[in-house]
Formats: structure tokens, C-alpha cells, sequence
């Protein structure tokens, strides 16, 4: 016997090579429910075969809170649990019973595991995600919305690991549409510290440097910018905005500041390390080196990068030491390298390079 009345409700645009994977991996809940907004290929048929509710309704001027939002008002009023994923996710099996063990009268949302991006069946980046709700939540914000609670009673959270949320991007599709909806989003609430970074980041990824610069200034000068992961990354993406400019003093210094702020975390240490190496101040990117890998935490947030955790720290050290003609130290830091990337052609191939060196000694 059930507990709770479980629901799924999700958004979809063209989703058609997607729909059955995901319906397969929905199905533990009571009914499953999509809004539609304006696909052009099989999606909606799929769907429909699937037995899924949907409703097809055209957004413009599209916001993602707005879908969220009108995707939600589909589901029964009598639902106790919202659990909201997109169709490019997969829940792995067992998530219904676990939920329900997990869930009490007072909970109101849920964090659990999330595998944001996964490479060759191993996850690069994982952190928690809070899109299983009850219905006392609406969502705000025009892109990289977020849930805010509505409700009467006190909100509770849980979180846990034993529900896993998998997600497989389908990377042809554009984001195009995000650098005017996080504009839009600041726009309206310019306190928003969240947004004010995505922004900045989203200006860095167009090359909008000077843009990118002002903007992440403003989000560490925001009172509310107190989450020093965040600081951080501000400062990291500052000093690579600088680095595109040329202008390494500013990033050297920036990249100091963002070690100060969160000297637990991986990701200042590395990019320096990245710095320096361009720089070809080996010494530098040692040391910088030894210091990340001093740090065995792996918090568990979007912030970290992917170069933090994987063969990057030991390859930079095995070319350090080539150059400085300690081959044999040079070999072990490879040897490490390819532990974590044992296909990687270009770290074999240095590996080669080492070994031959060695011969001649």
C-alpha cells in the first residue's frame, strides 16, 4: 500500500529520442504529466504512446519559470510529492520506494543525488539537486530557475544519496536563449546574487570579457554573495576573462584572491597551475600542484570543475619534471595521469616520449 500520491511533471521540445528512456525510468510514480511547448518532431506522439498526460502550449516570450510553472498546475490537486526532471534525466530504479521511506508528513522538498555530467559511465560532476517537492512551491526566474516556497507551515527539507538523478544532454541542442533570459533575470532582480553570476559566467563563455568582468565585480559586491564556492568561481572566471585580455598580472592576482577565499577547494590552485604553465614557470605550477592535491574533499557542488578531479594535476607535474630532465619523476606523475584516463592518447603518448628519453640517459 502507497503512502503518497507521487507525480511526475517535466517540460519538453523536441525530446523524441528521449521519451522512452525516460518514461521507463518515471514509471515507479502514479502518473507522469508534460507540457509540451512546441515541438516539432515525434515527441508528443511518443509521449501520448507512453501513456504520459500532455498538454502542448506555445510560451512566447519563452521563460523557463513560466513552463515550470504551468507544467505543475497539470498535475492532480491531490498530489502529495512532485518530482520535476527533464527529459534528458533518468532516475535509476528503486527512487519510488526510497522516496517513500525518506518522506514524512512535514517534509516539503527533498535533495538528492545528482550526476550532472557523466563521461564513459563515470561521473565528472556531481552535486544535489531539490526538484521533488510537495505542492507549496512555485518556480521564479526566467532561466536556471529555482523552486521558492509558498506554503503556509514551516518548510522542511531532507536530503539523501539513495536517489540518483542521471543526466545525459543531448549537446546539439543550443543555449542560445540563456544569455537574454539571465540579462532578463537581473534585470528584474538585480539583488539576486545567483543569477548575477551566471550571468557574468554566461558573458565569459561569449568572450563578452570587459561585460563579464563588471558583472562578476557586481556579484561579489552584492551583500547577499556570501557563499565562498561561489565567490570563488566568480574570481576564477574573472582571472580567465583577464587571461583572454593578456593581462596575467590581473589574472595572476585574481586567482590569488580566489585561492584566499576558498583555499579547501581544488579548482584556484589548478587554474593557477594552468597559468603558470603558459607562463612556463614550472616551479609555479608545482607548487600549485602539490597544494591541490593536499585537498582529498570533494564538495559536492556545481562549482567544481572537471580539471580538478581528473588527470590534469598529475600531467601537469610529469611535464614539469620531463623538462627539468627528472624523467623517472616524470614517469610515476604519468603513471598517476593515466590511472584516472588510461585512453587518454595524448598522455600515452607522452608516457612514450618519457620512456624513450629514459633510454638515453
Amino acid at each position: 500500500m502507497r503512502k503518497y500520491k507521487v507525480v511526475v511533471y517535466a517540460i519538453s521540445k523536441n525530446e523524441s529520442k528521449f521519451v522512452n528512456r525516460w518514461v521507463d525510468s518515471m514509471s515507479e510514480a502514479d502518473s507522469i504529466y508534460v507540457l509540451d511547448t512546441g515541438s516539432k518532431d515525434d515527441t508528443v506522439k511518443m509521449l501520448k504512446k507512453r501513456k504520459v498526460n500532455v498538454t502542448k502550449k506555445i510560451i512566447e516570450p519563452f521563460r523557463f519559470d513560466v513552463a515550470r510553472n504551468m507544467s505543475l498546475s497539470l498535475i492532480p490537486k491531490d498530489t502529495d510529492i512532485c518530482v520535476c526532471t527533464d527529459l534528458d534525466e533518468v532516475l535509476l530504479p528503486g527512487w519510488r520506494d526510497t522516496l517513500e521511506d525518506i518522506w514524512d508528513k512535514n517534509t516539503t522538498r527533498l535533495a538528492y543525488n545528482y550526476n550532472w555530467l557523466i563521461e564513459n559511465g563515470i561521473p565528472k560532476v556531481n552535486f544535489y539537486t531539490e526538484k521533488i517537492h510537495t505542492r507549496d512551491y512555485k518556480w521564479t526566474h526566467p532561466v536556471h530557475e529555482v523552486l521558492t516556497y509558498i506554503g503556509n507551515k514551516k518548510e522542511v527539507k531532507k536530503t539523501t544519496d539513495k536517489i540518483t538523478l542521471n543526466h545525459y544532454p543531448d549537446k546539439t541542442k543550443s543555449r542560445s536563449s540563456y544569455l537574454s533570459l539571465l540579462e532578463l533575470s537581473v534585470k528584474e532582480d538585480p539583488n539576486d546574487d545567483r543569477n548575477m553570476h551566471y550571468l557574468g559566467r554566461e558573458y565569459m563563455y561569449y568572450g563578452k570579457w570587459n561585460k563579464s568582468i563588471d558583472t562578476l565585480i557586481k556579484h561579489l559586491k552584492l551583500p547577499s554573495a556570501k557563499w565562498k564556492d561561489e565567490r570563488c568561481a566568480s574570481m576564477r572566471f574573472i582571472a580567465r576573462d583577464y587571461q583572454a585580455l593578456g593581462r596575467i598580472d590581473e589574472a595572476r592576482m585574481w586567482l590569488s584572491k580566489a585561492i584566499s577565499e576558498a583555499p579547501y577547494l581544488r579548482d584556484a590552485y589548478v587554474e593557477m597551475a594552468l597559468l603558470e604553465y603558459k607562463e612556463n614557470n614550472l616551479d609555479k605550477v608545482k607548487e600549485n600542484c602539490f597544494k591541490a592535491l593536499q585537498i582529498k574533499t570533494h564538495e559536492k557542488t556545481y562549482i567544481n570543475e572537471i580539471f580538478s578531479w581528473d588527470h590534469t594535476i598529475y600531467d601537469l607535474i610529469s611535464i614539469c619534471y620531463f623538462y627539468e630532465n627528472r624523467v623517472n619523476d616524470a614517469i610515476y606523475y604519468i603513471n598517476k595521469a593515466l590511472e584516472i584516463s588510461p585512453d587518454n592518447e595524448r598522455l600515452l603518448k607522452n608516457k612514450e616520449v618519457f620512456n624513450e628519453y629514459l633510454k638515453t640517459l
